[in-house]
């Protein structure tokens, strides 16, 4: 019996003069006048495909080999030998081709001609056969393993927070709502809420951040991270923004500011090697076919030691320069995606962490600086996007975080465990949120973060 090994095993070399299986669909059939056919089979472990060699010798050649097209299922056995085609290392002369399933040609909507990323969305369910797609799978994935393996290899703890909370970490009220009440029969009675008849006999939501609830683990174990799904019931329909994503939130109990921002930089650089080094092929076609000069601006990001620059230089910064923007820009006013990829691609040429940013445009728990103007905040910014990831040092003092909550008008009583923090051995402690979909879709070049995500939420589209 033949073994079985995957694709991207049955291209190297050293897979060569043994019988093997390969298990995949069929991406293309080319039959030759010698009497035989060509199949280039793909099975989603690697970009490339298999080119298969069947003889028309096979007892099933006319009635199955003959037949196939794109997208049929098929299991070959056969001897892998060294390709004398260019551009492969080997292939595949097939013993035995099995058609496990038929996709027919007229309805099966992957065909050779190129669908445009809109219309590749109406099929979710079947784009990750298509080369981009494929792509952008495996870069993800490669991401989500860097990100449990640095933060293993640095000593954080992997906690899971909850999806369903009662606490709104941003306190910007963007939240979905969680009710296992009846809505229409609410709507009848026209009457207020009363959620003592709700499942958690509260107003409870989904979450937009694990944060708060790290805090808490990190209060006692030093290290931990959240690495999970978050929502965002914001109504931007842009190429920015997903209703549901996720996010990788680390907070380390004893950080400062500056322990913040070195550990961010030391991740995203593992992050963006890893993935240089581990999805080669994936990356030479996004930097080919999806945006020109992609390797070149990671290897920049890896390789450059990140500038630092208050938020205050930064505004005297854009506001001497000739730069026309659409969004003004003053002090107190929050930095758009234009300001910031000004300063990372032409005032210092690379990533770019700002710091100090006004308080009034930040959350109530980052810690208020000695000036009592500015806040111990940062943001990560890269060249081509922005801002990747954002973050600050908390505020550990009771009496400050109090005067804090109050400004910002959130019922204390409902955040007492999270005061408690303060009142029972506390400490500095830092942390940073980072997107998982914004860092795939800047490590891809993909345009739009709807295709950076398996099956995107966004407002009035929830299909599959």
């Amino acid at each position: 019996m033949s073994q079985w090994i995957p694709i991207n095993t049955a291209r190297r070399l050293e897979s060569v003069g043994t019988d093997r299986e390969v298990r995949g669909w069929v991406r293309t059939r080319r039959d030759s006048k010698g009497g035989f056919s060509f199949l280039e089979i793909n099975d989603g472990s690697c970009f490339g495909n298999l080119q298969v060699v069947a003889p028309g010798e096979l007892d099933n050649y006319a009635a199955d080999v003959q037949r196939l097209t794109a997208g049929c299922s098929v299991v070959i056995e056969g001897e892998l030998v060294e390709s004398p085609a260019k551009g492969q290392a080997t292939e595949m002369h097939a013993t035995s081709v099995r058609v496990v399933g038929w996709a027919d040609p007229e309805t099966y909507p992957l065909q050779k001609k190129r669908h445009s990323f809109e219309k590749l969305r109406e099929w979710a369910h079947l784009r990750p056969r298509t080369n981009t797609f494929g792509a952008v799978t495996r870069v993800r994935n490669q991401i989500s393993q860097s990100i449990h393996q640095f933060f293993h290899e640095n000593g954080f703890f992997y906690t899971n927070t909850p999806i369903v909370t009662a606490s709104d970490c941003e306190g910007a009220g963007e939240m979905f709502r969680v009710t296992a009440l009846d809505l229409e029969m609410l709507a009848k009675s026209g009457g207020p809420v009363n959620y003592s008849y709700d499942f958690f006999d509260k107003p409870t939501f989904l979450t937009v951040s694990g944060q708060l609830e790290a805090e808490t683990y990190a209060c006692a174990l030093g290290r931990v991270y959240t690495f999970g799904p978050t929502f965002r019931a914001e109504n931007s329909n842009t190429s920015r923004h997903l209703a549901e994503f996720w996010m990788v939130e680390p907070e380390a109990a004893f950080f400062d500011l500056a322990d913040n921002m070195k550990l961010a930089e030391d991740f995203l650089k593992r992050v963006f090697n890893d993935c240089l080094n581990a999805c080669e092929e994936d990356m030479q076609f996004f930097d080919q076919r999806i945006e020109k000069g992609k390797i070149a601006q990671l290897q920049s990001v890896v390789e450059k030691p990140f500038s630092h620059m208050t938020y205050t230089d930064a505004i005297d910064v854009l506001t001497s320069c000739n730069e026309e923007f659409e969004y003004p820009i003053s002090w107190g006013t929050d930095l758009q995606a234009e300001h910031e990829r000004y300063l990372t691609e032409k005032h210092v040429d690379g990533p770019l962490i700002l710091t100090d940013y006004p308080s009034s445009i930040k959350p109530f728990y980052m810690r208020v600086s000695d000036d009592g103007k500015t806040v111990a905040a940062m943001d990560v910014l890269v060249p081509g996007v922005g801002e990747i990831i954002g973050g600050s040092q908390r505020e550990e003092r009771l009496d400050v975080l109090q005067r804090r909550m109050a400004e910002a008008e959130l019922d204390q009583s409902e955040y007492e465990w999270y005061i408690d923090l303060r009142r029972f051995g506390t400490v500095p402690h830092a942390g940073f949120g980072l997107g998982l979909e914004r860092v795939v879709q800047y490590v891809s070049g993909m345009g739009n973060i709807r295709d950076v995500i398996p099956f995107p939420r966004t407002p009035g589209n929830a299909d599959f």
